[in-house]
C-alpha cells in the first residue's frame, strides 16, 4: 500500500441503507470507498480497481453468495484483505468463512468492531 494514497475499501452488501452508513462512518476516517450491491458486481468492481486494500463482504445475496464470492477473491487477490460482515453467526462453521482474515456478526455496535479489524489487516499487510 502506498504512503499516499486512503486505503480503499470494497463493500459488497445487498442492503443500500448499510452501504450508505459504511460510506459515511469510512470516509470520515479517510478510507477510499467503492460499493457493489451483489458479489457479481464486486468482482467485477475488483477487478477494476486494482488497488482495492479490503474486500467487506455480506452472506446472503441474491445471486452469488458472499462465501462464493470470498473463494475467488481468496484465489485470484491474495494481497486483498478479506473481511465477512453478516448477520449470521452459523457460518463461522463453513471451511470457506476460514478464508476471511476476519468474521464479524453485524449488531448495534458491529461498525466499531469493523473499524478495528480493518485497521488491524492493513497493519499486517503493511509488514
Amino acid at each position: 500500500m502506498d504512503k499516499e494514497r486512503s486505503p480503499k475499501i470494497l463493500f459488497v452488501e445487498d442492503e443500500k441503507n448499510l452501504l450508505l452508513l459504511y460510506r459515511k462512518e469510512f470516509e470520515k476516517e479517510n478510507f477510499e470507498i467503492l460499493t457493489a450491491t451483489s458479489a457479481e458486481e464486486g468482482l467485477k468492481i475488483l477487478d477494476e480497481n486494482p488497488d482495492v486494500d479490503i474486500v467487506v463482504l455480506d452472506i446472503k445475496m441474491k445471486g452469488m453468495s458472499g462465501l462464493e464470492a470470498l473463494a475467488k477473491i481468496a484465489r485470484s487477490r491474495k494481497d486483498v484483505g478479506l473481511i465477512i460482515a453478516t448477520a449470521y453467526s452459523s457460518f463461522q462453521e463453513d471451511f470457506t468463512s476460514w478464508l476471511a482474515d476476519a468474521y464479524i456478526v453485524k449488531s448495534p455496535d458491529f461498525i466499531s468492531e469493523l473499524k478495528r479489524e480493518v485497521k488491524r489487516i492493513l497493519k499486517e499487510k503493511k509488514k
